[in-house]
């Protein structure tokens, strides 16, 4: 009896050894792990012309015990293209640079990419572009021109076209696919920046029509613009 309980006595030593050298490796490792805090998780670019390249950089940095690794980075479009720090060290910053490309948005927008790492606590996060693109060409108030009312009215419209890019514009040609319905003049307002564009129907019948009128410019981007015309006209005081 007594050597089996001294020898009961030396295994549970042994194992309280085991136990009590394991402990500082378990407590030690559940401590060693990454954590990605991030400065911010949008950005809004505010207006911007169409035709320039829009970066920003989202810092995060790495406030664990372990490498931070960025495993991937998602967008959701072609247009965001990422670039970024695969690993940040314990206590360091990395960045993720998105950007979007010259003419990929149009008006407001809003871009989301989705970032994955090896942080347990939060394995994804998503990252938010936001913004107004200003089309290079505008033509103001409206690509549409409608005629309507009576034959006997003067029917005339004017719109502006007006130029935001680097680029002076020229315009190149103008195609009236109406030339015996429609009469289109462009006069230059500013230099290289602004055009009116004076539209007067020439229509001596009543009824129906509809063409379009093409500007070609000097934009390798925005060769062509369009315009639609639209006419509903009556006799004097009657219908068609």
């Amino acid at each position: 009896m007594g050597s089996l309980l001294k020898y009961l006595t030396r295994r549970l030593a042994w194992a309280g050894l085991i136990l009590l050298a394991l402990l500082p490796l378990s407590s030690g490792g559940a401590q060693d792990r990454p954590r990605a805090v991030f400065a911010e998780t949008s950005h809004d670019f505010g207006e911007f012309i169409q035709d320039r390249e829009q970066k920003h950089d989202f810092v995060v940095q790495n406030s664990g015990s372990a490498p931070l690794k960025i495993l991937e980075v998602d967008p959701d479009c072609a247009c965001t293209v990422p670039s970024y720090d695969r690993e940040i060290p314990p206590g360091g910053k990395g960045r993720i640079t998105l950007a979007l490309k010259p003419y990929s948005v149009l008006r407001e927008f809003q871009k989301k990419t989705r970032i994955r790492t090896n942080d347990p606590d939060t394995p994804q996060v998503v990252l938010v572009l936001t913004g107004v693109s200003k089309p290079v060409l505008e033509i103001l108030p409206s690509h549409i021109i409608r005629f309507k009312g009576p034959l006997t009215q003067v029917h005339e419209t004017r719109v502006r076209l007006l130029a935001h890019g680097e680029t002076p514009l020229e315009i190149r040609e103008v195609r009236n696919s109406l030339p015996d319905k429609v009469q289109v003049a462009v006069a230059p307002q500013s230099a290289g920046k602004e055009f009116l564009l004076t539209v007067k129907n020439l229509a001596r019948e009543p009824g129906h029509y509809a063409g379009r009128i093409e500007l070609i410019t000097n934009y390798e981007k925005r060769p062509r613009l369009m315009l639609r015309v639209f006419a509903d006209l009556t006799p004097a005081g009657g219908k068609p």
